[in-house]
């Protein structure tokens, strides 16, 4: 959440930017993690999680929804104690046998407050499929600007009954719904190009429907590496879904059961991708440990379009190292893919030889803001030549200029815009508490990269 406190004046580097970044564990995963965790018949541990906003609003809510979460934050773990056993759900004499033998979210009312996290809203909608009651979700105002026809009109088509308390497909709603008794076994299509969460939700939730459930993505897909990651944590946890070959976008889950697991969270490739684009801007080296080439994360082929632009990338399976050789050429990237990196790139743009232009992204008009407006007003205020486009933005590179950066409650924008001011005087970031939606300490682990061999977290 963001805090009304003076802008944030980020001083430029007097030395070389050396140093090991130890990055906090993947929002994303984390929240997949919970998820899973929650919907298995038993304890599981998970480990690396990351401690922040969005993930907090996953975790009340799950608690909310009687889910039984301890938390160790010096440790970074997690123990979830899963949905109640088959054993513990009440007999309904009207229904089949199956039917009463079936598990389900253990609380029948709840008030679920998501906040600002678009992946909580979007996960936790699903899993009330599972329950048996009422239940209000809602969240802060800028979540409830964002899109949720998708997940809403899919809990229609599933049997739940959803009521908008305000703005058609948006947030606040109340679901309900008699989730333990609901039948599965056919296909559910979602247009692939509103926002792969949708489709992750609805992912982790099928395995608890009879006869599972077949998801169909129709159109082209944006950020498919998410739902690559969504099968990668389901399979974590003992289910595996298929995908036929000659069908693209064509998932089915089986009737199956989560199994509980001890599972570690790998670091947060979006994060990561801060510190690897600031060695790019200065001519240092950053090196982020337990992420590499057996990453689960699509977010890490940021490293590739840094790579294009001269940077020298050294890849390892469980690490990866950037370092900037001074020299940064202008690319035209499609990342329709890797989304939550563009404000990044945008920031090295700056500093290139020759202009960029990012392509495929116009989905992110649609996140915490409008993330192609958001950028290029920006740059526009440190006086660097941006324009809007259909799919994305282009920039003209050239020197910042000093400006209070304004980040619209979007925590992606404060932390790669912070990454001007390492190269120029005068770059401040208003309401710096923003970043704490998936990065609490970013601004610790900024200063700490700038006294040379250093370990940031």
């Amino acid at each position: 959440m963001s805090s009304s406190v003076d802008p944030l004046l980020i001083g430029p580097l007097v030395g070389p930017l050396v140093g090991t970044a130890l990055v906090p564990g993947s929002k994303s995963i984390t929240n997949r993690a919970l998820v899973c965790a929650a919907l298995a018949a038993g304890t599981s541990t998970l480990d690396g999680v990351l401690f922040a906003d969005d993930t907090e609003a996953m975790m009340d809510c799950l608690t909310r929804l009687g889910i039984g979460i301890e938390s160790d934050r010096s440790a970074s773990r997690v123990t979830v104690s899963g949905k109640r056993m088959p054993s513990e759900i009440p007999t309904r004499q009207e229904q089949e046998p199956w039917r009463a033998r079936r598990s389900c979210v253990p609380a029948t009312k709840a008030s679920l407050d998501a906040r600002l996290s678009g992946t909580t809203a979007r996960f936790i909608a699903p899993v009330l499929l599972l329950a048996d009651g009422e239940f209000r979700l809602d969240g802060a105002e800028p979540l409830r600007a964002r899109p949720m026809n998708t997940t809403l009109d899919i809990l229609r088509e599933l049997g739940a009954e959803v009521e908008e308390l305000a703005e058609p497909g948006h947030l606040p709603v109340v679901v309900r719904t008699n989730g333990c008794y609901r039948e599965g076994g056919f296909g559910v299509s979602i247009p692939a190009g509103a926002s792969s969460q949708f489709a992750s939700g609805l992912l982790m939730v099928a395995p608890l429907f009879e006869s599972g459930l077949q998801v169909v993505l129709t159109g082209p897909a944006v950020s498919q590496p998410y739902i690559e990651m969504t099968l990668a944590v389901m399979r974590a946890f003992g289910v595996e879904a298929w995908q036929p070959d000659a069908e693209p976008g064509h998932y089915g889950v089986p009737d199956a059961e989560y199994r509980p697991t001890e599972y570690a969270i790998e670091p947060d490739a979006s994060a990561a991708s801060y510190f690897f684009a600031a060695a790019a801007i200065t001519g240092g080296r950053v090196r982020v440990d337990g992420l590499g080439t057996d990453s689960l994360q699509g977010d890490l082929a940021f490293i590739d379009v840094l790579e294009r632009m001269g940077a020298e990338i050294e890849r390892g399976s469980d690490y990866t190292e950037v370092r900037g050789t001074g020299v940064l050429h202008g690319v035209t990237a499609d990342f329709s893919q890797i989304s939550d990196t563009a404000q990044t790139l945008a920031a090295v743009a700056v500093f290139a030889d020759s202009p960029t232009e990012v392509t495929g992204i116009g989905f992110i008009r649609r996140k915490e803001t409008d993330r192609i407006a958001g950028v290029v007003t920006e740059l526009r205020r440190c006086g660097i030549g941006a324009t809007e486009t259909d799919g994305g933005f282009r920039i003209v590179p050239g020197v910042p200029q000093p400006a209070v950066i304004q980040t619209y409650n979007d925590h992606r924008m404060a932390m790669s815009f912070a990454l001007l001011g390492l190269r120029v005087h005068g770059i401040q970031i208003a309401e710096p508490g923003c970043v704490a939606k998936t990065f609490p300490r970013y601004w610790e682990a900024l200063d700490q990269l700038r006294t040379g061999p250093s370990t940031a977290q």
